[in-house]
C-alpha cells in the first residue's frame, strides 16, 4: 500500500509539473544567438508569474503553442512514477522528482532546436550535487555523495574528450552529463556504465533509423539530450533490478 501511495503521488506530481513545461519549452526553443522568446506566436508579451515563465502555453486569443501539454505531462508523470516505483521511500526520490520536470524541459528543447541552453544545464548540474549533498545527511538515503561527485566529474571529462574528437556531440551535451553523471554515480559505477551505454545505444539506433529513412547521414548531428536522459533513467531502473 505504501508503494502504491508513493507511486501515485509521484505520478500526480509529474502530471502537474509537466503541464507547466510547454511554455518555457516554447520560450527556450530558439537559435543559439537568442536567449528566449519574449512573446507568444501572436505577438502578445509573455508576462505573469515568474516573469512569464510559469503558466499554461495559451495566448490571449485562446490558441495554444509549444509542445503538446498532454504529451509532455503524460511523459513526466510516467517517468516520475517509474522512479518512485524503483526508488521507493528513499530520501533521494525527492531529488529525482524535482529534477524530472527540468529534464523533460531540456529534452523537449533539444528535440525542437538541437540545443541545450546553459541557463538550464549548468544550474541543473549544481542543483543535483547540492541536493544530493543534503540528502546524504538524511536517514534513508540509498547512495553516496562522493560517488555522485566522482560520477559527475568522470562523465563530464569523458564527454568533453568526446566533444573534442566528434562533430556529432555538442558542448551542451557535455554540460548535461555533469548532472546525469552525478545521478548515476550516486548509486555506483555499475549504474554509470549501464546508463551511459543505454544512452549511446538509443542515440545510435535513432541515428540509424534517420539514415535509413533518408533524413540524415553519418555526419549528421542528432538531439542527443533526450537519449542521455533516457539512458540515465534506464541506468537507474535496470541498476536496481540487477543489483
Amino acid at each position: 500500500m505504501e508503494m502504491l501511495l508513493i507511486t501515485t503521488a509521484a505520478a500526480l506530481w509529474g502530471c502537474a509539473t509537466g503541464m507547466l513545461v510547454p511554455r518555457p519549452a516554447y520560450r527556450l526553443s530558439v537559435p543559439p544567438e537568442e536567449l528566449w522568446r519574449p512573446a507568444c506566436p501572436a505577438g502578445h508579451p509573455l508576462v505573469g508569474i515568474g516573469n512569464g515563465w510559469l503558466g499554461r502555453a495559451r495566448c490571449a486569443t485562446g490558441d495554444t503553442y509549444g509542445p503538446s501539454t498532454f504529451s509532455v505531462a503524460s511523459i513526466t508523470a510516467v517517468v516520475c512514477a517509474l522512479l518512485a516505483f524503483a526508488t521507493g521511500a528513499r530520501s533521494e526520490l525527492v531529488v529525482w522528482l524535482l529534477l524530472v520536470p527540468a529534464a523533460v524541459l531540456l529534452a523537449t528543447v533539444d528535440l525542437a532546436v538541437h540545443r541545450l541552453p546553459d541557463v538550464l544545464t549548468l544550474p541543473l548540474a549544481a542543483a543535483v550535487l547540492v541536493l544530493l549533498g543534503v540528502v546524504a545527511m538524511l536517514p534513508g538515503a540509498g547512495g553516496s555523495w562522493t560517488g555522485a561527485l566522482l560520477g559527475s566529474l568522470t562523465s563530464g571529462t569523458c564527454h568533453f574528450v568526446l566533444f573534442l574528437i566528434s562533430k556529432g556531440f555538442g558542448f551542451g551535451d557535455v554540460k548535461l552529463t555533469l548532472a546525469l553523471g552525478a545521478v548515476l554515480g550516486w548509486y555506483g559505477w555499475a549504474f554509470v556504465v549501464i546508463g551511459t551505454f543505454a544512452g549511446y545505444l538509443l542515440g545510435a539506433l535513432y541515428g540509424i533509423v534517420q539514415i535509413l529513412a533518408g533524413r540524415g547521414g553519418p555526419a549528421s548531428r542528432i538531439p542527443f539530450g533526450p537519449f542521455l536522459f533516457t539512458g540515465t533513467l534506464a541506468g537507474v531502473l535496470l541498476g536496481f533490478y540487477t543489483s
